[in-house]
């Protein structure tokens, strides 16, 4: 019995034990139904017996993960050779087989490496002499059988050894799995002939053809999965995930042929502390995946958030300075996987010297190598270091072999990375405050036009955060929400690499305004340095922005700013924010809100840097972040704050506005009387012209021209220009209106982005609604009819929304994971005319409703809401006044409704969850 495992082996299946127990417990010339039926009932007793025992054994030392997947494997050899032996010594026993009926049970792929997760596959080849008998069909038969009864599942084929060598030569698949052979039980002899048989016929020659092979997979599963740095990795196909690591074995196996690791530190290819790496990335994602297999019950690969939680816990991590447990898993999680990653590079560069790997395309291509400095030669088109000795003499080459990476366009060697890391202790205080060191990293942003190449590198190799030991904490960290993409450092990278390419006019079209401000002229030192700065702070219990402002006051001046420069760097540091919250959660119609913006921002060159900044940021969150929504808001309020900045205040007058709007309208509708024109340009009070565009004005206008008293008129059309759906309303005023309205949209599954909601001098209510589908997208034209139709059945009384939504509003399972504390607060300084009430809470699709609900019962009129939603965050901001048109003041009043309004979003929670 093996010695290795998590647990005593007896106590997780007593081999000799259990063959006894099951053999005796078959009544003399029972059925071969009813010896089946004893078999999976011993069988399974032990199995469950087992896994309670392995379980048990993980959950006491939560990283003794290798042990864990040999026991899997120990348990699951167990059942399968004594399937084995009742199927030939009971069921279908040989008292004189002749030479064709033999039969060999091996175990391939990762089972035959031994290597089980709870709930991983199990793989079994049959393997006969020659064509397959009627005597080891009906073997084959019974095992599966038995096996399908214990639940396992199992993947098998039935082969010669002639049928495994020619299969293996036509599919990677299988030669991979064949690789990975590994005998249970049966005959010997023929398990024998095809260890050789492949090792002769299959293996020995085709070296290049596997490893080409086996790279050319890890791109396409790379390119399926996303980079590892997205925030709910798939722990076994994704990028630095265990494939990755069984690629290297697979690979060491097939080149080398051996199945330890541990000789490739014999064989030079990896030095003693990078195969400790290799362990330790090891031991961490088999026991995040064994946590994983038994937290969700099955075999799921995917740490979804809802996971990632479970598993964290499971795996002993706890809260601490200000982050929760899971965050501080993840970040473990990101650094093993980017180890990954580095060794990957290492082995192949040992592959290329031993010629087992074809050079990199290009080179194949170019026989002409790129001129390179002096000190640097270029290997299979890669930069490499002539003279290791000489290059450490001088520890600014250290940052010098990055400029001439992007100087050059080459890779650099995975030798030449392997010398920077090992030699990190030379960026000390001495060379971070080195004049020419500083110009160096500054360069590196600055001068090549794509600085996101040499930063990455820099990150995954540790020199980043050795030059700016600030960046350290903020490296493969994970922000648990469902609204960034990516780990902290990585997102870094990404708003970098956003900035870069409005410099280079990529996205000139797209981004307008930051490309025009770009082409203008910027202080590119302070928003690089600003943009690197951002996040700096995340992580900590401190304000992000408050801490970062403060780092950027210490790093600035390092990284060779002036008094200035670094003055600007903090100031955008510190409010990094602004301009994405005042775009996102005010009424920018409000010329309150833009008032305030530019009193904040101060001059046209803070506008410009904080404008770029935040495009380049709420960019750089993820894939899909950025829209056509979001950057109209952030452009009407740069355009607007700068007409302000550089006309006076007095330009956002309300007056200057309403008139212009009202000419805009004429324009719009040149068909009309001059008196329906004047009653119609009478009807409305000012914040009407203001509040909305006068494409809304003109449907307005087309709505009430004819209304009767008892009438609802809707119309809905996308709004290609903010990436949603534009629905209008014109109905006779009452209170509790827009509770009405968004009750009705709730019930369509409208996820409401933007609300504007007017009163008429003759009493009719004008609400305008942006909306969008559950993915975020605005409504096909397909889908407005019916959407039309309901919004009308719901308006009439026909449906009551309250019951109806019921069952739409729930919470994924995935997202539960994520606590989104509430906070309500009262602003009367934002706006001239309204009290300003933010509710920053959990989102759910029934959450508008509440609110206005709750509001239109405390006899709060809500005059415009704005929604902010960051994943599973919202931040839902209302315009309102009381019943007599005045803010609220009274703090009894504003305790007295922020008390109905939690209640309403506990009521909903709970409702939502269960």
């Amino acid at each position: 019995m093996p010695d290795d495992l998590i647990a005593p082996a007896s106590e997780i299946f007593d081999l000799p034990g259990l063959r006894a127990k099951l053999f005796d417990s078959f009544p003399e010339g029972a059925k071969e139904s009813e010896i089946r039926k004893i078999t999976v009932a011993t069988l399974a007793e032990a199995r469950d017996t087992g896994r309670k025992v392995i379980a048990e054994a993980l959950a006491a030392e939560p990283f003794g993960a290798r042990r864990t997947t040999r026991s899997y494997t120990w348990l699951t050899d167990g059942m399968v050779r004594l399937t084995f032996e009742v199927a030939t010594t009971i069921l279908h026993r040989l008292n004189a087989p002749t030479e064709g009926e033999r039969l060999s049970v091996i175990a391939v792929g990762g089972y035959g490496r031994g290597e089980m997760a709870p709930f991983s596959d199990v793989d079994l080849l049959f393997l006969t002499p020659y064509k397959i008998t009627a005597w080891a069909e009906s073997v084959i038969e019974s095992m599966l059988y038995i096996l399908w009864d214990l639940k396992m599942k199992v993947g098998h084929s039935s082969r010669t050894v002639k049928d495994c060598i020619r299969l293996g030569g036509e599919d990677m698949t299988i030669r991979t799995a064949m690789l990975e052979h590994r005998f249970l039980i049966g005959d010997v002899a023929l398990a024998q002939e095809l260890d050789e048989k492949l090792l002769k016929d299959l293996f020995t020659g085709t070296e290049r053809e596997f490893v080409e092979a086996k790279l050319s997979e890890r791109d396409a599963r790379h390119e399926k999965q996303g980079q590892r740095y997205m925030v709910e990795p798939n722990v076994k196909e994704g990028k630095g995930g265990l494939r990755d690591l069984q690629s290297l074995y697979w690979i060491a196996k097939y080149v080398h042929h051996t199945d330890d690791t541990a000789e490739l530190v014999k064989l030079g290819v990896f030095h003693p502390e990078e195969y400790e790496t290799f362990v330790q990335a090891e031991r961490f994602l088999w026991g995040a995946r064994c946590h994983l297999h038994l937290a969700a019950g099955r075999p799921v690969e995917q740490l979804s958030f809802d996971m990632q939680v479970e598993v964290a816990e499971r795996m002993g991590y706890t809260d601490k300075g200000g982050r929760r447990a899971v965050e501080w898993f993840m970040q473990d999680f990101f650094r093993h996987a980017t180890s990954v990653g580095d060794l990957t590079r290492i082995f192949l560069t040992s592959l290329e010297a031993d010629h087992k790997k074809a050079a990199p395309l290009l080179e194949r291509i170019f026989k002409r190598k790129p001129r390179v400095k002096a000190g640097y030669e270029v290997i299979h088109n890669r930069l490499a270091i002539a003279d290791n000795e000489a290059f450490l003499t001088d520890k600014l080459n250290l940052l010098r072999l990055f400029e001439e990476g992007l100087r050059t366009g080459l890779l650099l060697h995975p030798d030449a990375m392997r010398l920077v890391t090992n030699n990190l202790h030379l960026i000390d205080k001495e060379m971070r405050e080195n004049k020419d060191a500083q110009k160096l990293f500054l360069d590196l942003m600055l001068k090549h036009g794509n600085p996101e190449r040499a930063l990455r590198r820099m990150n995954e190799l540790g020199v980043l955060s050795a030059f700016m030991p600030e960046f350290a904490p903020i490296v493969a960290m994970m922000q648990f929400n469902m609204y960034h993409h990516y780990t902290v450092d990585e997102h870094t990278i990404q708003v970098i690499k956003n900035l870069a390419m409005i410099e280079r006019g990529e996205v000139g079209e797209e981004l307008p305004v930051s490309t025009e401000i770009i082409e203008t002229g910027i202080n590119r030192r302070v928003i690089y340095v600003a943009l690197l700065l951002h996040d700096i702070g995340k992580g900590r219990d401190e304000d992000h922005s408050v801490l970062g402002a403060k780092i950027a006051r210490k790093v600035a001046p390092r990284l060779g700013l002036n008094k200035k420069e670094c003055e600007t760097v903090e100031w955008l540091v510190r409010y990094h924010l602004l301009m994405s919250d005042m775009a996102q959660k005010r009424d920018i119609a409000d010329p309150r809100t833009v008032r305030d913006f530019a009193k904040a921002v101060q001059t046209v060159e803070r506008l410009d840097l904080l404008c770029v900044l935040t495009v380049c940021d709420i960019r750089g969150v993820g894939p899909d972040t950025w829209n056509n929504w979001k950057a109209a808001l952030i452009r009407a309020l740069y355009r607007q704050t700068r007409r302000a900045l550089e006309g006076g205040m007095e330009a956002l007058n309300r007056e200057n506005r309403g008139t212009e709007a009202k000419k805009l309208l004429r324009e719009r509708l040149p068909d009309w009387s001059q008196s329906d024109l004047r009653r119609e340009t009478g009807r409305h009070y000012p914040p009407y012209w203001q509040g909305l565009h006068v494409t809304a004005h003109a449907i307005f206008a087309e709505l009430l021209r004819d209304i009767e008293v008892d009438e609802i008129k809707i119309d809905i059309h996308p709004d290609e220009d903010r990436d949603a759906t534009r629905v209008c309303f014109a109905i006779a005023d009452h209170p509790g209106i827009f509770s009405r309205l968004t009750g009705a949209l709730a019930l369509v599954g409208a996820n409401v982005v933007d609300a504007r909601t007017f009163t008429t001098k003759d009493g009719y209510a004008t609400a305008a609604f942006w909306i969008q589908d559950s993915d975020g997208a605005p409504y096909e034209t397909a889908r407005i009819p019916r959407l039309k139709d309901m919004i009308r059945k719901t308006l009439m009384g026909e449906v009551v929304a309250r019951e109806a939504i019921k069952s739409k509003d729930k919470i994924k399972k995935r997202e539960r994971a994520f606590k989104v504390p509430t906070s309500i607060t009262f602003d009367n300084e934002g706006s001239d005319i309204f009290t300003i009430i933010e509710v920053d809470t959990r989102d759910r699709p029934g959450l508008l409703f509440d609110l206005a609900r709750t509001m239109a019962n405390a006899n709060v009129y809500i005059v415009s809401a704005v929604i902010a939603t960051y994943g599973e965050q919202v931040v839902d901001t209302f315009y309102v006044k009381d019943m007599f048109g005045l803010k609220f003041y009274s703090d009894s009043k504003q305790k007295s409704l922020e008390k109905k309004l939690r209640e309403a979003i506990t009521e909903g929670v709970r409702q939502a969850n269960s």
